[in-house]
């Protein structure tokens, strides 16, 4: 895959990056580089390997998924000018 020069002027514009005339063969260079990177990367035999989570074997650390109010709830509305219940209370906005 190539990229040419109106597609760097494109992904410049997507990006919100002011690219120059003068830049865009520069970019065009780079983009291609690492294009040719990841093309390479897919030439790579992954047969047989297993996906991990860090390059010494592990396994991740797990814990329950429980719902709590995280044990912390008076401390969370501590500063509130005014609760109910653990709940921040607001003044009315809509009537």
């Amino acid at each position: 895959m190539s990229v040419d020069a109106a597609t760097v002027r494109r992904i410049a514009h997507l990006a919100r990056i002011a690219v120059t005339e003068a830049e865009v063969p520069h970019l065009q260079g780079e983009l291609n580089a690492m294009l040719a990177f990841v093309e390479q990367l897919s030439e790579v035999n992954v047969d047989g390997v297993e996906p991990m989570t860090s390059v010494t074997p592990m396994e991740m650390k797990k814990r329950p998924d429980v719902v709590n109010d995280g044990e912390i709830a008076d401390a969370v509305v501590g500063n509130a000018p005014d609760t109910v219940n653990h709940f921040f209370v607001v003044p009315k906005v809509v009537e």
